[in-house]
């Protein structure tokens, strides 16, 4: 497992390489100036210096080298100099975000918090109610409350994110007026009263979050389950005379993990891109409402870098699915 994982590092180097150069490219097609946004009282000649100073004049290959020397490079040392309190990136320049002017990994780790309190506990609130409502489906497969669990799923797997958070707005903001419809992003947590706050103004867009998750684990759990319900293994258990909760709960969900633990995850990084949506819905100051403020702007170094960081974590949890594989299952070895 060591030496797999190992090699699965040392693969993903050229694959990242490949990915942010595509990312690179596909930005660098797209439609729009950085310039545009410019008022037209500038005169051409200062526009042409702005433009210089942003390092548009150079070539694309050059401009590319320089993104990949300051995001694998030089931003890795600032967090070494920030831990350690080293200076071994002084001086250097870092990726610069050109909305701002300030680097951009810095304003991704102010955005991140926000971003981990609402889609971190959507995900792990999900999670606790999907696998009991598939491992229970299964078990009482074409009962009342599987009928429910399927009718529930469907409308979380067609209902989108700009709907659903619409309507718990008017809903529990609106007409009832239990929850803030705005997400506070400057509330500071150092009390009760600021907890419960915090609390509140978390439920809805978790909320709208939980459900499109919860929708496809469960169903995913129950299509798991009930493929291994029926295996000869499990009527061997039985006449053995283990229990049913022994049988169900250790044997068939043992086994009937594995392929969940796929899309748990490989959900953890799709679920930052449901999260842009929501977080424009409820004004959630975080990475997804970042991106969309970037691609807006033109702030191509921004919008390179956090598509990036979306490309590793699919990478990184892909990777992590594969060694959990072999932690659930022991007759699966990568040799």
């Amino acid at each position: 497992m060591l030496n797999f994982t190992i090699r699965r590092l040392i693969l993903a180097v050229p694959t990242l390489l490949f990915i942010s150069l595509v990312i690179f490219l596909l930005l660098e097609l797209a439609p729009g100036d950085p310039m545009a946004q410019v008022p037209l009282t500038v005169p051409p000649e200062v526009k042409e210096k702005m433009r210089e100073a942003l390092g548009l004049g150079q070539p694309m290959h050059i401009r590319f080298w320089k993104w990949i020397v300051q995001f694998f490079w030089i931003e890795p040392q600032v967090l070494v100099d920030h831990i350690f309190g080293t200076t071994f990136s002084a001086g250097d320049l870092r990726v610069i975000s050109w909305q701002t002017r300030s680097p951009v990994m810095d304003i991704v780790i102010q955005r991140i918090p926000q971003t981990l309190w609402v889609v971190g506990t959507a995900y792990v609130v999900a999670i606790l109610i999907a696998l009991p409502i598939g491992i229970y489906s299964a078990y009482r497969q074409y009962s009342w409350f599987d009928q429910m669990g399927t009718f529930v799923s469907m409308i979380g797997f067609s209902v989108p994110p700009f709907f659903s958070g619409v309507l718990v707005i008017v809903i529990f903001s609106v007409q009832l007026g239990w929850f803030p419809s705005i997400y506070d992003t400057t509330l500071v947590v150092n009390s009760w009263d600021s907890f419960i706050l915090q609390l509140k103004q978390m439920i809805m867009p978790v909320m709208v979050l939980a459900l499109q998750i919860t929708a496809q684990l469960s169903r995913f759990m129950r299509a798991s389950m009930l493929d291994n319900l029926n295996q000869d293994y499990v009527r061997t258990a039985r006449a053995k005379g283990l229990s049913e909760y022994t049988v169900v709960m250790v044997h068939v969900l043992r086994n009937s993990m594995i392929p969940v633990v796929t899309v748990i995850a490989l959900g953890i990084p799709a679920i930052f891109g449901g999260a842009i949506i929501t977080e424009q819905v409820f004004k959630v100051n975080g990475i997804g409402q970042l991106l969309i403020g970037a691609i807006q702007a033109n702030d191509l170094p921004m919008v390179q870098t956090l598509t990036f960081i979306f490309a590793v974590l699919i990478v990184l949890f892909n990777l992590i699915a594969d060694v959990l594989y072999g932690i659930l299952d022991p007759r699966i070895r990568y040799d």
